[in-house]
């Protein structure tokens, strides 16, 4: 298959365009209570307009205190609804498949931006944390977050969106309950490794319960975060687990697909051995710095049902559109502020590309 082929969702029927995903990307454009900008809106449907089958927002928050950075979108309020509604109504009318992607920070949630002392799964700390310890929530608050990600998805459904992508990558609140150093709890949400998915696995039946059968949920997971307890072993025994669960996609958050695992860097890719253990119901999305169309078919050849990319996407919004090319290779950066102001950047995203090296001329 290629990447310019279309795909159908097994379990929903629905057809994708192609096999690109638009890969949920922090970008700072929304207002301060949460709710959508007309920048954020812009800057997705621009990339919908020119392609992607899976267009996916930036991590929504699901409580007012959870809020990982400024100007992240918000998914916890009615008063979030107009925008979120305006956005699934324009990125539906592309063709593309609209998910909002929907999280909590967690131990990445500092107090000085939320006001209140963080919370996770156990005592934690990291860097950015203003030095302080998060509080474990205890057991009634842990199913009040899973019914803030299940109130969070409703608002999603009501307001359009063809599903969500439960963030369970990168750190955030959902990762820190599956590491075994991040979740050192003694009861039903921690120990072993069903033990320390249940917060994951119970969300999902929650969201599912609440949502009906129509309403598509995807899971996006790290393979490898060894500060966190998250070890490829256990995620590739989770994604199993997940597997036999009511979902519709996993999504593998690879940082680059190209990379070898650490102490096996001759053997299967990450994505190769995903591939391997998720069934052939589940439609598997791989991302990590795929970049060209022989790229995106080499992340094919290897399993990956789905392309997910990110970077390539902020300078070139209609990369879904030459995929049919295998010898495409568009510019890498760095870009200018120009470039990107007109590929539909606001100046605040501009502003905060300039933090990643070499990716806007005269940023760091």
């Amino acid at each position: 298959m290629k990447p310019s082929s279309r795909f159908t969702l097994p379990r929903t029927g629905h057809v994708l365009l192609n096999r690109s995903v638009l890969a949920a990307m922090t970008n700072k454009q929304s207002n301060e209570d949460g709710s959508l900008s007309d920048e954020e809106i812009k800057w997705l449907v621009r990339r919908a307009k020119d392609g992607f089958a899976i267009t996916t927002t930036a991590a929504a928050n699901v409580t007012e205190h959870g809020r990982g950075w400024d100007g992240e979108m918000g998914v916890w309020g009615d008063h979030q609804l107009p925008g979120l509604t305006e956005l699934a109504k324009q990125l539906n009318a592309t063709g593309t498949l609209s998910l909002a992607q929907i999280f909590h920070g967690g131990m990445r949630a500092p107090q000085s931006l939320n006001g209140v002392q963080p919370v996770s799964a156990s005592e934690n700390t990291e860097d950015g944390m203003d030095g302080l310890y998060t509080r474990e929530l205890s057991h009634e608050e842990v199913l009040e977050m899973i019914q803030s990600f299940t109130n969070a998805a409703v608002r999603c459904q009501k307001a359009g969106f063809a599903g969500v992508e439960l963030h369970g990558a990168h750190s955030y609140l959902i990762c820190q309950f599956l590491g075994s150093v991040t979740n050192r709890r003694e009861d039903e949400w921690g120990g072993d490794l069903m033990g320390r998915s249940k917060f994951l696995r119970d969300m999902i039946t929650s969201v599912r319960n609440a949502t009906g059968p129509d309403f598509i949920i995807a899971v996006r997971i790290s393979p490898i975060i060894e500060k966190a307890g998250i070890y490829l072993h256990e995620s590739l025994k989770l994604t199993e687990i997940l597997c036999k669960m009511d979902i519709d996609m996993l999504h593998v958050s690879c940082w680059d697909v190209f990379q070898g695992v650490a102490g096996d860097e001759d053997g299967p890719s990450l994505t190769k051995r995903f591939a391997e253990v998720v069934p052939e119901h589940i439609p598997l999305i791989s991302t990590g710095a795929v970049w060209t169309s022989k790229d995106a078919q080499w992340l094919m050849d290897e399993g990956a049902n789905l392309v997910g990319v990110a970077r390539v996407a902020i300078a070139h919004p209609d990369w879904p559109m030459h995929l049919g090319n295998p010898d495409y290779s568009p510019h890498r950066p760095p870009f200018t502020e120009q470039h990107l102001l007109d590929m539909d950047l606001s100046p605040v995203f501009v502003e905060y590309m300039k933090r990643w090296k070499n990716f806007v001329i005269g940023g760091n």
